[in-house]
C-alpha cells in the first residue's frame, strides 16, 4: 500500500460581531489609615518563622520518650503489652521527626 497524506480542511469561525470593551479603573491611591491587625500579622509571621509548636511537640516527645523507655528499663520482666506499648512509642518518634524535617519552608 501506497502511503496515503490525509487532508482535513479546517474552518475557522469568523467573527459575527466586533465589541469593544471601555474599562475604568480608578488608579487613585486611597489613604485608609493605619492597618489595625498588623502587630498580629508581625506576631503571627515571627511564631510562624520560628517554628515555635513544632518544637514545643518535638520536646514534649522526647520527654514522653525518655520517661516511657527508662520506665520500661525497670521492669523486672517486661510483658508483651508492655514491649509494643514501647514499640510504638518509639516507632512515633520517626513519624514525628520525619514530619517535622519535611516541613520546610521551601515547599510553597
Amino acid at each position: 500500500m501506497a502511503e496515503e497524506e490525509v487532508k482535513q480542511e479546517v474552518k475557522v469561525a469568523e467573527p459575527k460581531q466586533k465589541i469593544q470593551v471601555d474599562l475604568e479603573v480608578d488608579t487613585s491611591i486611597k489613604d485608609l489609615g493605619i492597618n489595625p491587625y498588623a502587630k498580629i500579622i508581625h506576631m503571627a509571621r515571627a511564631v510562624d518563622a520560628w517554628r515555635i509548636f513544632p518544637r514545643l511537640f518535638l520536646t514534649v516527645y522526647i520527654i514522653l520518650l525518655y520517661k516511657c523507655v527508662i520506665w520500661y528499663m525497670n521492669l523486672p520482666a517486661p510483658t508483651m503489652e508492655q514491649s509494643g506499648l514501647i514499640s510504638i512509642v518509639v516507632g512515633a518518634g520517626a513519624a514525628w521527626f520525619g514530619l517535622y524535617t519535611g516541613s520546610s519552608k521551601g515547599k510553597k
